[in-house]
């Protein structure tokens, strides 16, 4: 039999519950409440639902909303730059039967409009747990590889999700208010990473997504209870405080090999771990009661650091699900801190932001002695060169805003506005050859240089990220592309002038398209680009105070 229509889609969660158990909302669970959550992850399959590998997909995901032990299933969008069955609708059957869901939304295969449009369909159909990605690189498409669009990134995204909570956005004809949607928004951080360029604009970027709207983070894939603890102790040091949950995710010897050549972006795992997934990958079971062990200390180290649930990942039957919450049930008696000595997977000289503890192989509350001295001496580990150290000279005498030559340069662009056209039109041209030597510039008309280091998103970074990192660099290198990520260089360029802390601390960073192919000087000086736009938003909140 059917389960009963809810009065209104948008009770979603409030739908009748399975097996008697009372229906609460993610949102009441780690707000309210001192329950380690649960959540499973479904990666949606390709083709209809109604093939096999749909069905299994459905009956997977009807079997476990029955589990009184999972609190959420969280559905992916598109994973790894493939084109996959959209989640809404395994998503859609399982509200229905007052499942809680976790629908994930990229940014990758939407523009901000498509993005707005689909945020209103989700919240109509009763989806409120929405995690907020960039994306992943397509890697495949129809007759090739599909052009990502990338018009905005997570931060815009959770900026634009919390403005519509706000009722911000859709403001009708005549100033009538929208009706607000009721979103709990989720984030991703990255910070298994090796390198202390990559590492800290991933701590500075979740700051930047928590404060634009993210009530709750799940890390990414890593073996490093340190790491893991790391993140807790800097979030608390930082105070930066929203719920995190803790991905683990059971391997498989298959899916260890395609970690470790780098084939998923951000997930990595260190050839110590792949030599150890490959002894007990020759045993019978081919490792699977080793993984799900693994999986199950996880779970209970996570419990014992602070996380507040656990978000398990991999291809994991019903009756696996149950295996591995037992065995961490039975390891509950056991010492979490002997058992995250044993998960220290770390990368060869990983940067860690705080001093180990020796009695636990963990985090102290001790920041990194070695961090503090680089800072002090301005040290990076990659080269500054002279255009960045030339440009900040330009910036600091034009364009800053009380730049000695601002307003000279403001009446020269009102005049040749006013002027005949082909003169603006040569300015436009010789700005555009000077940026595009340089910088590779790309015309876009709303120019985010001084925000990166002197680095172009539009040519140099395949996402076009305005707001930070991605998650998908490995050694500081791209997910695409054999090249240094334009953060990590940003960041250490910035470093190199004692400006790295507040690379990421302005307003969020929306490109205003309507301006490509026009002078992004001009529309600077003149007051239309969307630094001008972040200034006036600012002078009117304060002129409201």
């Amino acid at each position: 039999m059917s389960p009963p229509m809810p009065d209104s889609r948008a009770t979603g969660a409030a739908a009748a519950a399975p097996s008697g158990r009372m229906p609460s909302t993610l949102r009441k669970l780690l707000g309210e409440s001192d329950r380690f959550v649960t959540a499973a992850e479904l990666v949606t399959s390709r083709g209809l639902i109604t093939e096999q590998s749909g069905k299994h997909l459905l009956r997977l995901a009807r079997e476990l909303a029955e589990n009184p032990r999972i609190d959420a299933l969280s559905i992916t969008d598109n994973p790894g730059g493939n084109a996959m069955l959209s989640p809404d609708t395994v998503g859609t059957d399982l509200i229905l039967r007052g499942q809680e869901v976790i629908i994930h939304l990229s940014c990758k295969d939407w523009n901000r409009n498509a993005l707005q449009s689909r945020a209103w369909k989700l919240s109509s159909e009763g989806f409120h747990n929405v995690l907020a990605l960039s994306g992943d690189y397509p890697i495949a498409g129809y007759e090739g590889v599909a052009a990502p669009v990338f018009d905005t990134d997570s931060v815009g995204l959770l900026r634009m999700l919390e403005d519509m909570n706000d009722g911000k956005v859709g403001v009708r004809r005549g100033g009538e208010p929208p009706e607000r949607t009721r979103f709990f928004l989720g984030a991703v951080v990255t910070n298994h990473k090796r390198h202390e360029r990559e590492v800290m604009p991933q701590y500075f970027k979740l700051r930047k997504k928590i404060q634009n709207g993210a009530r709750f983070v799940i890390n990414q894939v890593g073996y490093d209870a340190r790491k893991d603890d790391e993140l807790l102790r800097w979030m608390q040091a930082h105070g930066v405080s929203v719920p995190v949950i803790a991905n683990v995710f059971v391997l498989t010897p298959g899916v260890a090999r395609v970690f470790n050549a780098g084939r998923i972006p951000g997930v990595i795992v260190t050839d110590e771990l792949l030599a150890v997934v490959e002894q007990h990958a020759a045993s019978p079971d081919k490792g699977r009661a080793f993984f799900l062990d693994l999986a199950a200390r996880q779970i209970v180290v996570a419990r014992g650091l602070g996380f507040r649930g656990a978000y398990i990942g991999g291809h994991l039957s019903v009756g696996e699900y149950d295996d591995l919450l037992d065995r961490a049930a039975a390891l509950e008696r056991d010492d979490w801190r002997a058992m995250a000595r044993e998960i220290r997977f770390a990368c060869p000289d990983e940067f860690h932001y705080f001093e180990e503890d020796p009695e636990t192989g963990l985090s102290s509350d001790v920041v990194s002695a070695s961090y503090l001295e680089s800072r002090r001496q301005r040290d990076t580990d990659l080269r500054v060169p002279l255009r960045y150290r030339f440009s900040r000279r330009v910036h600091a005498a034009v364009f800053g805003d009380d730049a000695p030559l601002h307003g000279a340069a403001r009446a020269l662009y009102g005049a040749v506005e006013r002027g005949p056209r082909p003169i603006g039109k040569a300015l436009h041209l010789a700005e555009h050859a000077g940026k595009a030597s340089i910088f590779g510039c790309r015309d876009c008309g709303d120019c985010s240089l001084p925000e990166i280091a002197y680095l172009c998103p539009e040519s140099q970074c395949v996402k076009n990220q305005r707001n930070g990192p991605c998650g998908g660099t490995r050694d500081g290198t791209c997910e695409v592309g054999d090249k240094q990520c334009i953060w990590a260089l940003a960041y250490e360029r910035l470093k190199k002038y004692g400006e790295e802390e507040s690379m990421l601390e302005g307003p969020v960073v929306i490109k205003d398209n309507s301006l490509r192919g026009t002078s992004a000087w001009a529309n600077a000086f003149l007051g239309r680009d969307h630094q001008a736009k972040q200034h006036e938003a600012q002078s009117s909140a304060e002129g409201t105070r």
